[in-house]
């Protein structure tokens, strides 16, 4: 059972389809970890369903069926796939469908201090990117200058938040300044989504920022 979940507005706007892909992304695999927030997202969809019934009919616009026919070309949202067993290397859906099937078979990018990222392609302006953090090791300080979402796919991490173990996401804002550091047993891999770059308490990381896109 997940213990940190994505925040109440997250889970309503993606059942109102009003999330951005990388957004999506974040929320559609915490969700193939957590009956909990599946259970809040059918809620959203139901009550959306039911304002759908009863809103006046309203004259549709010169351009409403192309963008409806638009719309079928976009790919369906599988079903959440079972919850891979801890430790274990497999992706679940629908990650699996932007990355393949094993975090083992991922081509890291190193960006400094025994870290590596993979960025994820998607169709908005946000960054969607896995991040693998050594051991035992933290991440530089750091706070925001928008919202991020870090999701946990393998081993764990911590901060003043709390733990963070496979399922778990934590969203965070401006308001918001840590070091999350991977736990000792093994490396810490992550999902992460940012709507912009991080603010770097340290001179280094500030220096190599723009070079690795963080």
């Amino acid at each position: 059972m997940t213990a940190h979940h994505p925040q109440d507005d997250l889970l309503m706007s993606y059942g109102a389809g009003a999330l951005g892909e990388s957004w999506s992304l974040a929320v559609a695999t915490h969700l193939a970890y957590c009956p909990v927030c599946r259970q809040k997202v059918g809620a959203a969809e139901s009550v959306g369903g039911v304002m759908l019934e009863d809103a006046r009919p309203e004259t549709l616009s010169s351009t409403a069926l192309s963008a409806v026919l638009m719309k079928l070309d976009d790919p369906v949202e599988a079903e959440p796939a079972p919850i891979p067993p801890p430790g274990s290397s497999t992706i679940p859906q629908p990650l699996r469908n932007y990355i393949g099937g094993d975090l083992e078979k991922i081509v890291w990018k190193s960006i400094g201090g025994g870290a590596y990222q993979f960025f994820i392609s998607t169709r908005d302006r946000d960054q969607a990117r896995l991040l693998r953090i050594p051991a035992g090791k933290p991440v530089p300080e750091h706070s925001h200058r928008g919202r991020e979402l870090t999701l946990v796919l393998k081993g764990n991490f911590s901060d003043q938040n709390g733990n963070y173990q496979s399922g778990d996401l934590e969203d965070v804002d401006e308001s918001m300044t840590h070091q999350p550091l991977a736990g000792g047993d093994q490396d810490c891999i992550c999902l992460a989504v940012t709507d912009a770059a991080l603010k770097f308490k340290n001179l280094i990381p500030r220096l190599v920022q723009t070079l690795i896109r963080i």
